[in-house]
Order: structure tokens, then C-alpha cells, then sequence
């Protein structure tokens, strides 16, 4: 049991409270009694109203389950279905027309359009990584992968060959995006030759060479005669430097696996070191050890002489996780653990206000504003919940009402059928509502469970509620005036070696009228920055058409009529075994809540509980309705194990999943499968948490 101290009744980690009392409240000159005294009120109060909110969830879910149980086997009535949602208050009426009333929002977020990050904040080089990812070299992004249509690059040392073909590439991105009046790039000899078509694009001169500026997005051209790229160039050109990931969210939600005080202290503190701009990382590379720490600005100076600087860094969102969790960090004076959303919203609310008093080495938000991003919302109460919360928060504080802005994961079967009521409860502190198919998926699946059998996971992405969804998820924000006030967002792309592949397909999510979209590293960033040199996003947004309507996003994916062979049902259990195995066995075992895990097929994929959601969700409905057996699902789990401990048979610390059906591990994707109908709302959570817990306890 660990160390714990009273704070005004609340029984807290003494680390945690530790923590709080001098790196946080001292800084801010902040009297711990009078927060702790806040605090505890705070939850006393909004505590019953979440697990209201969350009774409520149960209580529409068992209402939906008797329908559906009730109609087995008979083909749905749209209008029927609708009725019963909107006589439960599943559906609620759309509010009126109205405009979002958000102040104070970074142009990152409001009026620029470019990439996004999601990292894990437990991760404090990936941390860096990814903060520092606002400039990308555009070079080593396209020398170092599979986006660029060339030979790769030959072992040993720097490869002209490969290196002539990403300047080429380069100098057709400067071509394109930059052009002279007369020429082209590939014709320049030096700095000062060529004259741009449009003069307004130069922006002045950096300490390393020319800066220019695209569709908002700015651009480094680097001239070096003496490194290795730029002395082979006739223009001495060493690198083109782009602005890449303008926004990064740092995730204490699904891409972590913290269940304890000890999990959430490393998570706070890396918040407050990126908020204070001391975060630091030392690791080994090469045989010498290297310290990681956030870039400074970059500074230019105008032909008339004056100096100016742009962020070396992204603008940082921190991800809370949402209502349903609770965790033993602190105890309320029940005995019974804070919801950890709840406890997330005061401590990253706290923190943030040191960038508010501009206590930090470099500043986060130049507008006065913390941002938080709150996922799996139910529906427009659960905003409004999350808004009183942030009211209370930025009450303890003494913020400003409203410094505390909320980006919305829409990513809730009854968030995207209510979206616009979703985005009028938070309407003057909204700043982000982005998409999530996997997490959607896993909701579709349990919402509808007693409908009757799924169609196979491949066929979501052509199941009719989807597009009905996407589109949804633009066509309301922009109605609401979230354009040039608020980011609408696209998901992950999720396989980071696939880079030539990414480059073809996530254009379209700007064609879709999306300002942003997740890709999974830095390199990815700089690639899909060349996206938005291509679209103006803002452009694309004035054009779009009718936002569709309700019926289709309600449109269950049932497989009616379709009658699987044995091998085809085999097929899709090992596709979702495997996938659960891989993920949960670094989950448990070592508290690795996103990292690249290899598919049935050996490709890399970024995973993160919202996959582990649909896998397991989707083999607990065949189950339900009979596709499958309980020995066919053992009998896949136990052949994907096999597979899982030859995928990482390279790693020293991996625990194997064969022969150790009594492991911590085996019996938590046990579980998830076979205990997947009861878990709230098909999440993955109360289990993972809890077998973490138990491996952490040894």
C-alpha cells in the first residue's frame, strides 16, 4: 500500500500530493489548504452527477438491448427504430441554428490547417519527439521511406543516388508550391537567384536561409555548400524544412496504460515539464548517450530589417481520459476511488495555468488558453457535464471562464446522432471535433449487440452509417461555425512504415473539408504537410454540400443472410485474436499502451485500446449469435498466441503467451472476448485496468 496523506478528506497518493502542492500550486503562488478545500468540494459535488450520467448509459443500453431482443430475426423499421430512440432520449431534438462563441484560440487551431500528433504522455522522448515536431526536414522524410518513388537507399553511408532523387522530389514540392516567374528550382544557382511568381510567399531570412509561406503553412529553403546534400548542390541547397505537426495531443487516455498514482504522477509531471519547457530525456544511441529537450523558436529577419520568430514547437492539447474510469490515486471520503476524469481536469487545468501566468520557458498558448481534448462523450449531457466541470476547475483556479477549451472526440455512437446538441452544450469553449472509426465501430457493435450478428470487420469501412458519419462530423461543424474558429479533424494513419501509401490516400481527408489529421510520427507529420501545400482546406470547406441525415448513420452493419464457411469465420477470428493478443500482452505485461504492432500479416500498426475495442466487441457478437463456438475462439487464441510469441521473439522483456493460459496476459483477452457483452459500452478499460494491476502487483 503505498504512502497516502489526508487533503481536506480527500486520502491522496503522498507522491501525487507532493507533487501538486510544490511543483504546481508553488510556482502559482496558489495556498494548498484553499485548493485541497476547493477540490474535495469540487468532487463532492460533481462526483454523483458522473456516475449518474453513467447509470444513464446503462439504463439506455438495457432499453436498446429488450428492443432489439423483442424484434430478433425481423428486418429493422427505420422509422420505428427512430421513435424508440427519440422516446428514451437516446436521440434528443437538434438544437437551433447557433455559432459557436469560442475566444481566444491559437491560429494553430483556428486558421491554420496541418497535421496532428497523438502521443503517449508516460513516453517523455516520444513527448519531445512529437513537440518538436513543427519542423520537419523534408529530406530525410523522403529519403528515409517508401514515399519516395525511387531505389532505396543502398546500406552503408549516404547514397547519392538516393540522395539526387529526394532533391529532385524537392525541387519539384518548390516547383509546385512556390513558383518562380520564370524557370525553375532545378535551375537556380544560389540563394539570391530566381523571383517568385507571387512576392507576398517570401516571408524573409533565417539564420539558415529563405522563408516562405504557403496556404499559411511556412517553408524553410537551407543553403549549405558545406554539408554533405548541399555541397553536391549546384544552388547549395542542404535541406527544405517544413512547417509540419501545428498541433499535438499528449495522451493520458488510450495510448497509456496508467491504472495507479505512480502511472498518473509520470503522466502530470511530463505535462508540466512540456507546460514549463524543462522537460528533458537522456537515452543511449550509438554508444553515447543524447539528451532530448524542446526546440526553441525559430527566428527570421525581414528585408526591412525587422526580427521576428515563429514556434519551434507544436501547440500542445493534453488528452484527459473520460467519465467512466475511476482511480485509486485518491479516495473520496467514501473509500470509494475519484473518477478519473475528474481528478485529470484539476490537475492538467492546474498545470496549464502556469502557461496562463506565463511561468513557462517558452509558453504554450500565446492566446491565454489550456486546451484539453475529453473522448468518449455519450450525447449532449455528458458535454454539458464536462463543461460545468471545466466551469468549476477554471473556478478553483481563478482562470478566466473559458481559458479551459474542450476538444471533442466524436467517437460515441450517441455523440455523432446528436452532434450538434454535443457541440451546443460546449459552444463557447469548443475547439476541435474529430472522428475516431475504431472506437465508433466498437461503440456501433455494442450499442446494436442483441441485433444480431456483425458484418465482417473489413466490411465496416463499407457499411453505410460510415460515410454517413464522416460526412456528418464536417457538415455540422461547419453549420456551427467551427471554420476558422475550431479544428474538424480526420483519424489515424495507422501504419507508420507506409508512408507511399499514406501519401495517396489522407489527401482526402482534406478533400472531405477536414483542418486536420492524426498521423502516427514526426516523418509522418512532414509528409502530410505536403498535403496541405496542394489543398487550401478553407477553400474546400466553403464548397461543400448537404450534411446527410440522421437515418443512415443509424443504418446497424447486420450481416443479414450471410452464411460463412468454416474457413471464412476461422479467418476473421484469427485476424481479431491475433490483433487482441499482440496488443493486451504489451498492455499487461509491461504497461505499453501504444506502440507499433505487427498485424497477422507482419505489417506494423499503431494500436491503441480503440483497436483492442472493435477486435474484441466483434468476437463477443459472433459469439452472442452462434457464428462462432467457445472452442473456436480458444482454438484461435491459442494458435495467435503462438504467432504473437514469434513477433516478438527479438524483444529481451517479452513474456510468452503459449503454454501460459494462467497469465496474466492470456486471461485478460480471455476476458475481453468471453466477459465483452456485460463491460460498459463494449470498453476495454475495467479489465485492462484491472489485470494491470494485478501484473503490477506481481
Amino acid at each position: 500500500m503505498s504512502d497516502r496523506t489526508d487533503k481536506s478528506g480527500l486520502d491522496v497518493d503522498s507522491a501525487l500530493a507532493r507533487f501538486v502542492d510544490e511543483q504546481v500550486l508553488g510556482p502559482l503562488g496558489v495556498e494548498p489548504q484553499m485548493f485541497w478545500t476547493g477540490f474535495a468540494a469540487l468532487a463532492a459535488e460533481l462526483t454523483p452527477k458522473n456516475r449518474a450520467l453513467l447509470e444513464k448509459r446503462d439504463e439506455l443500453q438495457a432499453r436498446i438491448d429488450a428492443w432489439h431482443k423483442d424484434r430478433r430475426g425481423k428486418p429493422i423499421d427505420m422509422a420505428e427504430y427512430k421513435a424508440f430512440l427519440q422516446d428514451i432520449g437516446y436521440l434528443v431534438p437538434e438544437p437551433g441554428d447557433f455559432t459557436i462563441g469560442t475566444q481566444n484560440v491559437d491560429p494553430e487551431i483556428a486558421t491554420m490547417a496541418g497535421p496532428q500528433l497523438v502521443v503517449p504522455i508516460l513516453n517523455a522522448r516520444f513527448l519531445l519527439n512529437a513537440a518538436n515536431a513543427r519542423w520537419g526536414s523534408l529530406y530525410d522524410a523522403l529519403y528515409g521511406t517508401d514515399a519516395l518513388d525511387a531505389p532505396a537507399a543502398r546500406p552503408g553511408g549516404y547514397d547519392e543516388e538516393r540522395g539526387a532523387a529526394v532533391i529532385a522530389r524537392g525541387r519539384q514540392f518548390l516547383d509546385e508550391t512556390l513558383p518562380l516567374a520564370s524557370g525553375s528550382w532545378a535551375d537556380i544557382e544560389g540563394s539570391h537567384d530566381g523571383k517568385l511568381k507571387d512576392e507576398s510567399q517570401y516571408v524573409g531570412k533565417t539564420e539558415r536561409g529563405l522563408l516562405f509561406k504557403s496556404n499559411g503553412l511556412h517553408i524553410e529553403v537551407v543553403f549549405d555548400p558545406g554539408s554533405q546534400v548541399g555541397k553536391t548542390d549546384k544552388a547549395s541547397i542542404a535541406d527544405i524544412v517544413l512547417e509540419a505537426a501545428l498541433t499535438t495531443i499528449a495522451d493520458l487516455e488510450d495510448s497509456v496504460a496508467a491504472v495507479d498514482a505512480e502511472d498518473k504522477l509520470v503522466g502530470y509531471s511530463n505535462w508540466l515539464g512540456i507546460i514549463r519547457g524543462d522537460l528533458e530525456e537522456s537515452f543511449e544511441k550509438g554508444g553515447s548517450t543524447m539528451t532530448r529537450s524542446l526546440n526553441g523558436d525559430k527566428r527570421y529577419t525581414t528585408d526591412e530589417g525587422d526580427e521576428h520568430s515563429l514556434p519551434g514547437r507544436s501547440l500542445m492539447f493534453v488528452r484527459n481520459v473520460g467519465h467512466l474510469m475511476t482511480n485509486p490515486a485518491i479516495l473520496l471520503p467514501d473509500g470509494s476511488e475519484i473518477p478519473e476524469g475528474i481528478m485529470d481536469a484539476v490537475i492538467t487545468g492546474a498545470i496549464g495555468a502556469q502557461d496562463v501566468r506565463g511561468l513557462g520557458k517558452y509558453g504554450n498558448s500565446r492566446c491565454g488558453s489550456i486546451y484539453i481534448v475529453k473522448p468518449k462523450m455519450h450525447g449532449p449531457e455528458e458535454c454539458a457535464f464536462t463543461n460545468e466541470l471545466f466551469d468549476r476547475v477554471e473556478d478553483l483556479m481563478d482562470l478566466p471562464r473559458h481559458t479551459m477549451k474542450v476538444g471533442v472526440m466524436d467517437e460515441e455512437r450517441r455523440t455523432s446522432a446528436n452532434l450538434g446538441a454535443c457541440i451546443h452544450a460546449v459552444k463557447d469553449r469548443i475547439v476541435f471535433i474529430n472522428t475516431g472509426f475504431l472506437d465508433r465501430t466498437g461503440d456501433e457493435i455494442h450499442t446494436s449487440m442483441q441485433a444480431g450478428p456483425m458484418v465482417r470487420k473489413a466490411q465496416m469501412k463499407s457499411s453505410e452509417w460510415l460515410p454517413a458519419y464522416e460526412k456528418r462530423n464536417v457538415g455540422i461543424g461547419l453549420r456551427h461555425g467551427l471554420s476558422g474558429r475550431a479544428q474538424i479533424g480526420k483519424g489515424m494513419w495507422p501504419a507508420p512504415d507506409l508512408m507511399g501509401q499514406m501519401m495517396i490516400e489522407k489527401i482526402g481527408h482534406l478533400d472531405a473539408g477536414a483542418n486536420t489529421a492524426w498521423v502516427p510520427s514526426p516523418t509522418a507529420a512532414t509528409l502530410h504537410a505536403l498535403h496541405y501545400h496542394q489543398k487550401d482546406v478553407f477553400a474546400v470547406q466553403k464548397g461543400l454540400g448537404e450534411v446527410p441525415g440522421v437515418d443512415a448513420l443509424l443504418t446497424i452493419p447486420l450481416a443479414d443472410g450471410v452464411n460463412w464457411s468454416e474457413e471464412e469465420v476461422r479467418e476473421e477470428l484469427d485476424n481479431n485474436a491475433q490483433g487482441l493478443l499482440g496488443y493486451v500482452v504489451r498492455w499487461i505485461d509491461q504497461g505499453v499502451g501504444c506502440s507499433k504492432v505487427p498485424d497477422i500479416n507482419d505489417v506494423g500498426l499503431m494500436e491503441d485500446r480503440a483497436t483492442l475495442r472493435i477486435s474484441s466487441q466483434h468476437m463477443a457478437n459472433w459469439l452472442l449469435h452462434g457464428i462462432c463456438t467457445e472452442e473456436q475462439v480458444m482454438d484461435s487464441l491459442r494458435r495467435m498466441a503462438a504467432k504473437v510469441d514469434e513477433q516478438n521473439a527479438g524483444d529481451p522483456f517479452y513474456e510468452p503467451l503459449s503454454g501460459n493460459e494462467d497469465g496474466v496476459a492470456f486471461k485478460a483477452a480471455k476476458d475481453l472476448v468471453f466477459k465483452g457483452v456485460e463491460q460498459p459500452s463494449g470498453y476495454t478499460e475495467p479489465l485492462l485496468h484491472h489485470y494491470r494491476q494485478v501484473k503490477k502487483a506481481g
